[in-house]
């Protein structure tokens, strides 16, 4: 998603900014204007890296629709830009220069002006400019508005003193944060929201002379300067100028300290003035130091403001601040004992600085980074594709250190926690090692593996300065039409608690002691509970159809099903859990269907009481929004229902100051909110936050190392499950020719899935990675591709067709929100067109079963290989025998949609494979058919007395493949029910039944 619009509603970006009024043509004698565009057809609709118009939004229904039409009274030429727009979210346009062009040079003129056909709505429409940096998406951002509040044609002229830097969007620690107007990438406008509306521009153009008097700007090198007791603070500041030219008139600054919550006991008074003389360059720095003093007094931090009159040129936008780091207080004691510590803080704050510990607020829709202090704000967040410009690790690492400073202008100095959802590695991150989706993770039935790729994930998610993951996904999804199958590591909790050492490559040990690492993260059990049972056509979301939907379930189905899995977490030391939007419908309970966020007899009784969680609850994203009542009552309902600290990306001032009066008026208790921050400071302490607030980089270097992605390498091998394998074609030859086809047999972007750089993910070359047909390259393999299959079929050995789904995220992906299980048109006929012309291997690339219905009989081989990240590598080394076909199916594979749901233990299960199934390559199959099972039952039943663990699943595992030899391709209710029972029983250490089973299922083949 262009940063042009990321996570800023146009309200949100109209109270930034002044409302500019259309301006009067100009005089007789100013130079002629510069066209910028015409709309004659001369820009085309385009976008990164070539020149062109383009649009976005927050959902796929907010950008715009932009055409060029015909108009008689069309004020410039004879065509306009038109466009029809209903926006719920945000969502406008933009025309970006060429980045692979030099950038424009706008500073010679005075500004910027079009025709706007007027509606007379009264809205504000937000106009931004691009300014600086390498291309337009990479460039600082200025904006100013105009309000629509007349009719018809008008020019409106926006000069580029009326420009203000953003604030809340910006290249990290922005260029220079002066409009210099001398390398411009181009403009955006950000259309209103919440109303249908249609729109026509033409004749884009710069006008006038470059105003002089006003080009000249004096910045500071921070807004906060934290210095210690005794210590001199330094305050550079710096002259600039638009146009970067030297300074036509000089520049003079007074300062003077004071008017802070310091007292002049505790530092030197500082006044004085200088002046830089007309002829000084750009960029040119003078330094204002203030010597604080030291006392024998424990204190909160205090500030003193360096009070600035700037006369020749516009002051900085904030007030630098001195803050006297807070000293000698318990809760800085880090020998003191974390609960200690927690008591000692709670006992100072105010409840306006408790309900700030609350309040997590989405990074980009600050509307000012001084709220952080203002507000005491506990948390940011990045959520899905909110990432720096530009998206490095060291941007990312300074992005976060500029909050973190900010919190240091609060009387405790209590750091942020800031958060991110790195599901399937640093997946924000371009570059970072992408994982298998979770539901891969469930193939591989690989503790130690599942293990292993937390580390690397938290390793390098801390090493960007990030403390906090929001994962992983426990939930057990029983129904594949649900838009978030892939983040489950299965349909059987038993899997799901069996892969929950994920948490301890996440955390470290389960008492938290290895959270204060750099290669460790907080980690977030989600989402409480029952997310993964919601029934299909439940959902009141949108066009959602099962994601947010009812999960009905009787008391025992809960436990046994969806809250399994939460007791393991929480004995393995989860520090945070997230509920659900979803609501469950508890029979016999009387409530109905009640929101999770909002159901304290499970957060407050079951979580917090009964398992004894002792972390912090944190919600979903503005999930308090969709429970009944006004705001006041989502606040209320879901504190006292057990939250701890609310998601509220854009309402963060409304939510504490609600929240503040809530406890004032008696309705929610004090005691209440010192829990919830009780939970929240511990873990804030228990991360070395305290110490340690800013980013240790010193992990940075093995972001995408080749150490990580082997962790992910072996990840995509273990997932893949070989589903049918007639007449052995697989693993392949090096010697064979192999013609290679399928839509996703060459993109990054489609087989690592939803939640890749973005939250909903697109195809395309979007990380550095190495696809499936890449890695069969590299492997030495003899290959023809061919995407659609249009290429000759004669004269190969084999075909590997490698087809799926395209990325989707959440309820966007649900079946039937514009999604189905069926393989699309062009993979369909792919598959049909290389199965005919060779023996032919298919490759599903998919966070979900697809149908394969009638095709599986022209198919010789058929691989399940999920969503396998950016390792193809793993991929290939399973297909050419590098490494054995392992991997088992954490889901049951449908016959078709009339099945649906279908999961190991329905009454009624017929699948076309079922729940465990997976052929393996590489491994000898045991001989003596039933008589060898027998044998295997004894010996399993002897290491489940014993205890033997390993013993006893490599015996079930011997039992699986004898079973599988014999039912070949050829699958009925009888096999299938027994085998998927075995894999269960396998998991839950019952070895003796698990062999029993598979006896059954032997003797019905």
């Amino acid at each position: 998603m262009p940063r042009t619009a990321l996570l800023v509603s146009t309200a949100l970006l109209a109270a930034l900014i002044p409302v500019s009024a259309a301006r009067a043509a100009p005089s007789a004698d100013a130079p002629a204007p510069v066209p910028v565009d015409r709309f004659e057809g001369e820009v085309p609709f385009a976008s990164q890296p070539a020149e062109g118009l383009f649009t976005w939004g927050g959902d796929s229904d907010d950008p715009p629709a932009l055409r060029l039409a015909e108009r008689p009274d069309a004020p410039e030429g004879q065509k306009v830009l038109t466009g029809d727009y209903d926006i719920s979210g945000y969502g406008g346009f933009t025309h970006d220069f060429a980045a692979n062009e030099p950038a424009h040079d706008w500073s010679a003129h005075r500004g910027i002006r079009f025709w706007w056909e007027g509606q007379n709505t009264g809205r504000t429409i937000a106009f931004e400019i691009k300014d600086g940096g390498a291309h337009g998406e990479a460039s600082e951002l200025w904006t100013t508005s105009f309000t629509d509040d007349f009719s018809g044609w008008k020019q409106i002229e926006l000069p580029f003193t009326d420009f203000v830097y953003r604030t809340d969007y910006q290249p990290v620690g922005g260029i220079d944060h002066v409009l210099g107007l001398t390398g411009m990438w181009g403009y955006a406008l950000t259309l209103p929201a919440g109303t249908k509306g249609r729109f026509a521009m033409d004749g884009v153009e710069l006008y006038g002379t470059a105003d002089q008097s006003l080009r000249a700007s004096v910045t500071t090198d921070a807004a906060v300067h934290p210095v210690e007791e005794g210590g001199t603070a330094t305050v550079r500041l710096t002259v600039a100028t638009t146009g970067s030219r030297p300074l036509d008139e000089p520049v003079t600054v007074t300062y003077r300290t004071g008017g802070g919550s310091a007292g002049t006991a505790d530092y030197v008074p500082a006044e004085g003035e200088f002046t830089f003389p007309a002829g000084t360059a750009s960029g040119t720095s003078r330094v204002v130091r203030v010597r604080t003093l030291k006392d024998r007094a424990a204190e909160a931090a205090e500030t003193i403001p360096l009070n600035l009159t700037v006369t020749g040129a516009k002051a900085p936008a904030e007030t630098p601040q001195i803050v006297v780091d807070a000293h000698g207080l318990p809760y800085l004691n880090a020998r003191l004992p974390v609960r200690q510590r927690v008591a000692d803080l709670l006992s100072r704050m105010s409840l306006e600085e408790k309900a700030g510990q609350m309040t997590q607020a989405e990074r980009g829709a600050l509307t000012a980074p001084g709220d952080i202090a203002a507000y005491a704000l506990g948390s940011l967040l990045s959520g899905g594709g909110s990432t720096p410009t530009p998206n490095t690790p060291e941007a990312w690492a300074k992005m976060i250190d500029g909050f973190q400073l900010r919190a240091q202008a609060t009387r405790f100095q209590i750091p942020l926690i800031y958060g991110v959802d790195a599901v399937h590695g640093h997946n924000n991150l371009v570059g970072a090692t992408v994982m298998p989706h979770n539901i891969g993770i469930g193939a591989t039935r690989d503790p130690r593996l599942a293990e292993r790729t937390g580390a690397v994930t938290a390793a390098e998610v801390r090493a960007t300065g990030v403390p906090w993951d929001f994962a992983p996904c426990l939930c057990v999804t029983r129904d594949e039409r649900w838009g978030r199958s892939y983040e489950s590591f299965g349909e059987d909790p038993a899997l799901v608690q069996s892969l929950e050492t994920v948490i301890q490559g996440l955390q470290g040990r389960a008492d938290g002691r290895d959270l204060s690492r750099g290669d460790k993260v907080l980690a977030t059990a989600k989402h409480f509970v029952g997310d993964g049972g919601t029934a299909y056509g439940s959902s009141t979301t949108g066009t959602y159809t099962i994601d947010q939907g009812v999960t009905r379930v009787t008391r025992q189905q809960l436990e046994a099903v969806h809250l399994a899995p939460y007791a393991t977490a929480v004995d393995r030391g989860i520090g945070s859990v997230m509920p659900s939007y979803s609501s469950l419908d508890i029979a016999g309970d009387g409530q109905g269907p009640v929101k999770m966020h909002a159901r304290a007899d499970m957060i407050n009784g079951v979580l917090k009481g009964r398992m004894g969680f002792d972390g912090f609850v944190i919600s979903d994203w503005a999930a308090i929004d969709q429970l009944p009542g006004d705001y006041a009552s989502d606040v209320r309902t879901s504190v006292n229902a057990g939250l701890d600290m609310i998601m509220v990306p854009y309402a963060y001032k409304d939510f504490r100051t609600t929240l503040v009066d809530e406890v004032r008026a008696g309705r929610i208790s004090e005691r209440r909110i010192d829990d919830a921050v009780s939970r929240i400071l511990t873990q804030k302490f228990r991360l070395g936050l305290f110490e340690h607030p800013y980013a240790d980089t010193s992990g940075a270097a093995d972001i995408g190392s080749a150490a990580h992605r082997a962790v992910a390498r072996q990840a995509a091998a273990e997932s893949q499950v070989l589903l049918k394998n007639a007449g052995g074609l697989l693993p392949l030859k090096p010697s064979q020719k192999v013609y290679v086809a399928g839509s996703n047999a060459d993109d990054i972007g489609n087989q690592s899935g939803g939640w890749t750089v973005t939250w909903q993910g697109s195809s395309g070359n979007i990380t550095p990675g190495t696809t499936i047909l890449q890695a069969l390259r590299k492997a030495g393999g003899n290959v023809t591709y061919s995407k659609d299959a249009s290429a000759p079929t004669s004269g190969y050995d084999a075909g590997v067709v490698v087809v799926g789904e395209t990325p989707y995220a959440e309820g966007v992906g649900d079946v039937g929100n514009g999604h189905d299980l069926e393989l699309s048109p062009a993979d369909q006929a792919a598959v049909d067109k290389v199965c005919a012309a060779m023996k032919c291997a298919v490759l599903i690339v998919s966070g979900r079963p697809q149908l394969i219905g009638d095709r599986l009989g022209a198919i010789d081989a058929l691989v399940a290989s999920w969503l396998p990240g950016t390792e193809g590598d793993g991929v290939a080394d399973v297909l050419y025998g590098k490494r054995p076909f392992t991997g088992q199916l954490p889901v049951t594979w449908p016959r078709s949609a009339a099945q649906l749901p279908i999961n190991v233990g329905d009454t009624a299960y017929d699948p076309q494979f079922p729940y465990g199934w997976g052929l393996t390559t590489l491994t000898r199959v045991p001989a003596g058919g039933e008589r060898t099972l027998k044998a295997l039952g004894v010996a399993a039943r002897a290491a489940e007395r014993s205890g033997a663990r390993e013993a006893g699943r490599t015996l079930v595992t011997k039992a699986r493949l004898i079973v599988q030899q014999k039912a070949g391709a050829t699958m009925t209710a009888a096999v299938a029910a027994p085998f998927a029972e075995a894999d269960h029983l396998l998991l839950t250490g019952r070895y003796g039944a698990a062999v029993d089973r598979l006896i059954q299922a032997y003797r019905a083949v």
